[in-house]
């Protein structure tokens, strides 16, 4: 295991206060950086954990602040309102993500033109309603992602970036009339990707919480959450390495 170094940033979106994370390995800089963006329960002890196991990897991470000085939701009445206010608010919403890209990208341990971003849940909403919007980065990772808050309308992404979903197939926020759409935006938009859908699979398939969060639909699964782990490892090794490739030929 790689000695990681991690400390907080503060940076802001129209007068909100977010406190991101940095987790990289110690003495870091220059790094490839993985945009990490929480589930709706925030970024919190098991957000940071997750972030740390990318850092690990060797990769510079920022773990996103989206809801706003560190809050962390615990009730499905004030997630619902958070989500709400988002999807009502999508300006606003991909502010928040741009923030934390712009962020990431200004610090020492990340190297500003490598940079993905990885979603969780809600996280993996966002990190595909960036890149619909033109979000600027090599690639995107969305982990049971609530597909059915991303919209129709693939005219602005950057066409390099690379994409990888990882969704249960039993999933209701990740149903085929959900992902459906994606995968043809994806593909007119001339964008690589891959969709990867587990059988017998739910909502929230990596979280071993997830059976007692009261979220319908969701559900631990740990030979999936495996799955989609090695996935993503492999995904980011291939995009960081393609990439460092092109750029040295380029040169």
């Amino acid at each position: 295991m790689s000695q990681l170094a991690s400390r907080d940033v503060v940076y802001s979106h129209a007068d909100i206060r977010m406190i991101g994370r940095l987790s990289s390995p110690a003495d870091g800089v220059g790094l490839p950086g993985v945009l990490l963006i929480h589930d709706a329960f925030g970024l919190g002890a098991d957000m940071a954990a997750i972030a740390d196991r990318y850092a690990e990897l060797g990769y510079a991470v920022f773990a996103a602040d989206v809801w706003g000085e560190r809050l962390e939701p615990t009730s499905g009445q004030e997630i619902g309102g958070l989500i709400g206010g988002m999807a009502s608010d999508r300006a606003a919403w991909m502010g928040r993500i741009r923030a934390a890209h712009i962020a990431a990208a200004a610090q020492p341990e990340v190297a500003a033109d490598r940079i993905a971003i990885a979603g969780y849940c809600f996280g993996g909403s966002s990190a595909l309603e960036y890149l619909r919007t033109g979000g600027d980065v090599l690639g995107v990772v969305s982990i049971h992602g609530g597909l059915d808050l991303v919209e129709g309308d693939w005219s602005d992404p950057t066409s390099s970036t690379r994409v990888l979903l990882c969704t249960g197939a039993d999933d209701p926020m990740a149903a085929p009339q959900h992902w459906q759409p994606i995968k043809a935006g994806l593909t007119t938009a001339g964008i690589d990707w891959e969709f990867d859908l587990y059988s017998g699979t739910r909502h929230a398939f990596t979280n071993p919480k997830a059976d007692g969060l009261g979220i319908p639909g969701a559900a631990y699964n740990a030979r999936s959450s495996a799955r989609a782990w090695a996935r993503t490892v492999a995904f980011l090794d291939e995009l960081f390495t393609t990439e460092s490739t092109t750029s040295s030929c380029d040169a």
